[in-house]
């Protein structure tokens, strides 16, 4: 029995088992190798920040915690549980898809684009899979869906459907939407890219509010201040490796690799 398949029995009441463990994880789009070998972890109620250039491997790093890509090499856990695949022996095996859906259940994940349903208002948007996928009472599942869209800032936006709200409006459905399944981990692909300036102070505060409260987080972000003021690790992503990773104040004040310091010069 491995490290891995150990920590799956005892995850939910070993508070030493990282909520989320990278093992040379590697991930290859035919002859493009996106991500080389991505070793790192994250503590239950920690917050990483992954910055980086565009096409350095961040949001791909992302899609295979929540095995919406398939790593091609190394090893992903979340909680103490393999990503997407089975061990038995030295091989691992690829879970069916509806199991590796029921994993995604407890993974809420934030998209650049905010792949809302255009048919649903931001209310049934939000109340629509704690009921379809955990049979959560509709009354109950409104209830909370009110509740999480007043905490974005749009208690007086859930009858709006998506093509009524602005970009930043619908950025902030999404994530209540994704809070709506009481995730026990978040992932932020550059969750204020598409918000108008004004906004972006909002749901950064809504972030701030889910690091405060326990929630374990991955954000993938530019916006620095917010790393510095809330972020436990700061990795610095380039060409598919980690080159540099620490204490967001030591990092963003005094880099140690010339290819970060050059990177930070272009956005502080």
């Amino acid at each position: 029995m491995t490290d891995l398949d150990q920590g799956a029995m005892t995850a939910s009441a070993d508070t030493d088992v990282p909520m989320v463990l990278a093992d040379g994880v590697s991930k290859s789009f035919g002859s493009n190798e996106v991500l080389k070998g991505i070793s790192l972890q994250v503590k239950r109620g920690e917050v990483l920040c992954l910055v980086g250039p565009s096409g350095s491997g961040k949001s791909t790093f992302l899609r295979c915690i929540n095995h919406l890509e398939q790593v091609s090499s190394g090893r992903l856990a979340v909680d103490g549980r393999l990503v997407g695949y089975r061990e038995s022996g030295d091989k691992l095996y690829e879970l069916h898809p509806k199991e590796a859906a029921k994993q995604r259940r407890d993974i809420g994940m934030v998209f650049q684009r905010f792949n809302l349903f255009p048919h649903m208002t931001a209310l049934e948007n939000v109340m629509e899979a704690p009921m379809l996928v955990k049979g959560v009472p509709k009354a109950k599942a409104k209830a909370r869906a009110l509740e999480l869209l007043a905490r974005v800032g749009l208690a007086e936006r859930a009858d709006y459907y998506p093509a009524h709200l602005s970009g930043g409006q619908q950025q902030r459905v999404a994530i209540a939407r994704a809070l709506a399944m009481d995730p026990k981990l978040m992932l932020f692909d550059e969750p204020t890219s598409a918000l108008d300036p004004e906004l972006v102070g909002e749901v950064l505060d809504v972030m701030k509010g889910l690091a405060k409260s326990g929630m374990t987080m991955i954000v993938v972000t530019h916006e620095m201040g917010f790393a510095r003021e809330v972020a436990d690790t700061l990795v610095f992503m380039d060409a598919g490796v980690v080159v540099e990773a620490g204490d967001p104040r030591e990092v963003l004040a005094n880099p140690q690799h010339e290819r970060t310091k050059a990177f930070l010069s272009k956005v502080l």
